[in-house]
């Protein structure tokens, strides 16, 4: 007899933000796999357990959520923001392509979270209003040349870009790098927004132009989004100025 294995998503860290599904899940399951910081957002029962491993061990941890719910157990691997952007769910399919067949039975239940560039965007206005794409800096899973490539694509193609894994110990020069590619692109007066950990109590929103954009403003908890150039902040006196993305776009000059 198969168990059943969710895949969590638990929102960027407000526990307001967490969604009555992944509440649901997190009732379900009595065994926890993720990574540690997550894991520790939970509230769990006496009969439920946390199995914490560390960030660069998504594949093991999906194959030891695996090997449990094929055992029979109700399992959860949890995610921080939705486990399918950029986290765990691809790494739990990734698993069962290429594990043993009694994985491909365990009945697999995937639940969204809101994910890191909805709660910045929803924190300073309308940034992701028209049409957008996410992009990952960090180069542990593909090459650099690669984040160069879509960076620049993405900027003459005119979509806002929200960057995850801006920046850490190991990568420190990458989102440095990054600004300096989309100016090759973009002009300076192009929006950045800077959201780390929207909806928390330590949260932070700044805002900059691309001309002056600091990567130091960023760190791994840091959702990074780059206007296009139809994105615009609207001022409003002592209030924080809205920064939005208009839903129409005007057609090009002949």
């Amino acid at each position: 007899m198969t168990g059943k294995l969710f895949v969590i998503g638990l929102g960027p860290g407000s526990p307001d933000q967490v969604t009555p599904q992944a509440h649901n899940a997190v009732t379900e399951a009595r065994f926890f796999f993720g990574y540690k910081p997550y894991v520790d957002r939970l509230e769990l029962r006496p009969d439920q357990q946390r199995i914490a491993s560390d960030n660069r061990e998504e594949l093991d941890r999906a194959k030891a959520a695996l090997e449990m719910a094929a055992a029979g157990e109700t399992v959860a691997v949890v995610s921080g923001g939705d486990p399918g952007v950029f986290a765990m769910a691809a790494a739990v399919c990734e698993a069962v392509e290429a594990g043993p067949e009694s994985w491909r039975a365990v009945d697999l239940e995937i639940v969204p979270g809101i994910t890191a560039m909805l709660a910045v965007a929803a924190r300073i206005g309308a940034p992701l209003g028209h049409d957008f794409c996410a992009i990952s800096l960090s180069d542990n899973l593909k090459p650099w040349e690669v984040v160069e490539r879509r960076l620049k694509a993405a900027a003459e193609a005119g979509f806002v870009m929200a960057f995850y894994n801006p920046i850490s110990k190991a990568r420190p020069w990458q989102l440095g790098r990054a600004f300096e590619c989309l100016r090759e692109v973009l002009p300076p007066e192009t929006l950045v927004v800077f959201g780390r950990a929207a909806g928390r109590p330590d949260e932070r929103i700044a805002i900059a132009s691309l001309g002056e954009a600091d990567p130091a403003q960023a760190d791994m908890a840091t959702c990074v989004i780059i206007g296009s150039t139809e994105t615009r902040a609207v001022p409003r006196g002592d209030l924080p100025p809205l920064v939005y993305t208009p839903r129409s776009l005007a057609p090009a000059s002949q």
